[in-house]
């Protein structure tokens, strides 16, 4: 990385391994949750650049719809975010007795 990277503040390691700023969030108005963008917050959070309480203010989440965003990526990498494989990655209910 370059000194100029480490000049722009405080950062963490984004999603994709670059070095992740609060400015490189995405904006506070976001409508489309697309999987980069969600991986971003996650990893803002998890790294200290944002509280959890801060970025479900600034993004109108609830703390359950963050969270789950968090447990999609740790059961299933990035691609557990896709909205239209929600269904695929989720694990089956156990069996009723």
């Amino acid at each position: 990385m370059s000194d100029s990277q480490f000049s722009r503040g405080p950062h963490v390691v984004g999603p994709t391994g670059e070095a992740l700023t609060v400015k490189d969030l995405p904006p506070p108005d976001t409508k489309r949750w697309v999987i980069r963008r969600k991986a971003e917050v996650v990893a803002a959070v998890r790294g200290g650049l944002l509280s959890l309480e801060d970025a479900c203010a600034r993004y109108t989440l609830s703390v359950e719809e963050f969270l789950s965003w968090q447990r999609a990526i740790d059961r299933n990498g990035l691609p557990g975010l896709r909205v239209t494989r929600v269904q695929e990655y989720r694990q089956a209910p156990p069996p009723i007795v």
